[in-house]
């Protein structure tokens, strides 16, 4: 690598990757599940209108079986977790359907909602300290709506739920309860921290069920599922847990994150399935002991926790009634048999809420769950992207922003590399101080190829140049690169995370805009033209760097370079504004340190000469 301008080759043509697949394979993807979604909608007013098909009637247990799934009670088979029927839509709000079922409130300082007693569902839950926008009046987050709400993929609103329940043994008729059951509390009060809520249930058979919801001050709801049999009889039951989504959530698109169906199990590790994914396949089924599983989008996900210490079969699936598409996590535990006189009693966790990286880590090593910290998409750089948030968390601590949690990361990691970037940037000098004669030697040797090179080793050789040097920055700055932009991308602690100035959400593009005077011409600016303050500089930084470097002598190379800054300031003007202030500062700080090392070799810097190479339409004379 003979000078700087590989490295900054690999570099741009590493974003080139990253950019090119998110606009020509992540956004068609994108816009195909939008149409897609208005195409549901319409075709659910229609049925609101009287023209919705007959539903589907519910199997025993209030349950629909999954195709290729074991068979109903009453057959030799134990039957599995269907999809609960989803309700034809008939034009009632969420609140309307909240109203019509006997509900018990939950409160704490993060959640907020209620539990159906019609069903024994989790099925109403608000994500108290997170709002859809930066604005302060802006609507909290609704994470869980009951079945039969309207489907709002704009606004992320679904049915979404978790039940839980019992499935009778092979052959059994014993009566369990289901999506019609009413349950009654047993006492009065809401489910808070400090206070656990009971709901009971009579089949008036001899069996009476009881289920214990308790909930901590973050996120995850315990719930204990008890049998007492008061017949004559053993009687064996297999629990079960599902979380059901109605409806194709709008998603973001890109390769980089997993929104969908996610679980690990056992041996098999980490299992991410998208939602186009799972409809192909229609069911997808893992045995394991220790597994977990749910449903997630980029900053929120609902889960299941088995008990951790049985063997359950888990699977992941797709319904589709009407033109209502269904996605379905479920779990199903082996039998337990509840002998007469005695009571039985199983545990599922459910965690409903935001994937917060302390929280979700709290969970994965208190509650021993096995890879928990996976439900947050750390990606293929795990051990890069992981450890650079904690660090960047840590600094955000003390510092109360993450903008200077992002400048200051970048300056330790330039500290971090610095020996070997200062070996990199004194061979780039070098190779640079040299370049007269390196330029005498092609010409010299223009038409023996072979000899150039000869004469080119032993200049090296003589010089004490390692025209590799330039490599490390290289391998340096891609991964880096990428994991901070995963962790910008990813993690919900920097989701409306302010900065400075105008930059208050450091997740979303710089919302200003040169094509409008940076906001002082009152008109909006189309998306696609958001070039805002930061991408700017951004593209001033990288100009200036590229310039410490001698021009081009490949006329294609010129022509590349000459316009690569102006690309690049157009290209990230979408990404993320931490992203971009990341790239600005680490440019300047590159700029600074290879500029003293420029100084200390005793290279002009000749960023005039080589400006007027770049515009002025030919590779400028090297200095001597």
């Amino acid at each position: 690598m003979a000078d700087n301008r590989n490295y900054i080759l690999a570099i741009a043509l590493s974003i080139l990757v990253l950019v090119g697949w998110q606009y020509f394979v992540g956004m068609p993807q994108v816009e195909r599940q939008r149409e897609a979604q208005r195409q549901q909608q319409l075709q659910q007013q229609q049925q609101a209108a009287g023209q919705a098909p007959a539903a589907t009637s519910p199997a025993p247990g209030g349950l629909t079986p999954a195709p290729g799934a074991p068979a109903q009670p009453g057959s030799t088979a134990p039957a599995a977790p269907g999809a609960a029927t989803p309700v034809p839509v008939q034009g009632l709000s969420r609140e309307a359907i909240l109203a019509a079922s006997p509900r018990v409130g939950i409160e704490t300082p993060r959640l907020k909602g209620s539990i159906n007693l019609l069903g024994g569902r989790v099925d109403d839950l608000v994500l108290a300290t997170y709002r859809e926008t930066i604005q302060r009046n802006s609507p909290n987050v609704v994470l869980f709506a009951p079945a039969g709400s309207p489907i709002d993929p704009v606004n992320h609103r679904h049915p979404f739920y978790a039940e839980f329940g019992f499935v009778p043994a092979q052959g059994a008729t014993v009566a369990v309860p289901n999506a019609q059951t009413v349950w009654t509390q047993q006492g009065t009060g809401t489910l808070t921290p400090a206070n656990p809520v009971t709901i009971t249930w009579d089949n008036g058979q001899g069996l009476t069920f009881r289920r214990t919801f308790q909930i901590d001050a973050n996120y995850m709801i315990t719930v204990k599922d008890g049998v007492t049999n008061g017949g004559a009889a053993p009687v064996s039951l297999h629990p079960f847990g599902l979380i059901s989504r109605h409806g194709l959530p709008q998603t973001s698109g890109y390769y980089i994150l997993h929104e969908g169906l996610i679980g690990v199990f056992g041996d098999k590790g980490l299992q991410e399935v998208g939602y186009a994914a799972i409809e192909t396949a229609r069911a997808q089924t893992f045995k394991a002991r220790g597994a977990w599983l749910g449903i997630t989008d980029k900053y929120w996900a609902a889960a299941l926790i088995p008990d951790q210490n049985v063997e359950t079969d888990s699977s992941f699936k797709f319904f589709q009634s009407g033109t209502t598409k269904s996605f379905q996590t479920d779990f199903l535990s082996p039998s337990m048999t509840i002998a007469p006189g005695a009571t039985s009693e199983t545990t599922t966790r459910l965690f409903a809420g935001a994937k917060e990286v302390r929280i979700v880590d709290g969970y994965s090593d208190g509650l021993k769950i096995d890879r928990f910290d996976r439900l947050i998409d750390w990606g293929w750089f795990y051990f890069i992207t992981k450890p650079l948030f904690v660090v960047m968390d840590w600094i955000f601590i003390q510092t109360g922003n993450f903008g200077i949690a992002i400048l200051l990361v970048t300056l330790l990691i330039k500290a971090l590399f610095f020996p070997l970037a200062n070996k990199s940037y004194a061979s780039i000098t070098m190779m640079k101080k040299v370049q007269p004669e390196m330029m005498a030697l092609r010409e010299r040797y223009a038409e023996d190829k072979m000899k150039q090179q000869q004469e080119l080793m032993a200049l090296y050789k003589r010089e004490k140049i390692n025209p590799l040097a330039g490599c490390w920055p290289i391998l340096i700055q891609i991964p880096v690169f990428f994991a901070l932009y995963k962790v910008l991308f990813i993690t919900i602690e920097m989701r409306h995370a302010p900065f400075f100035g105008w930059i208050q959400d450091l997740s979303a593009p710089d919302p200003t805009s040169i094509f409008n005077l940076f906001g002082l011409l009152p008109f909006t600016v189309p998306a696609f033209l958001l070039i805002g303050v930061w991408p700017i500089i951004m593209g001033i930084t990288m100009w200036v760097q590229m310039q410490m470097n001698p021009a081009p002598t490949d006329p294609i190379q010129a022509a590349f370079f000459k316009w690569m800054p102006i690309l690049f300031t157009f290209m990230l003007a979408s990404f993320p504004a931490g992203l971009v202030i990341y790239w600005a500062w680490n440019n300047l700080l590159s700029v600074l340190q290879q500029g003293v090392i420029m100084r200390k070799y005793g290279v002009k810097i000749e960023l005039w000469d080589n400006m007027k190479s770049m515009f002025g339409g030919g590779p400028a004379k090297p200095a001597g």
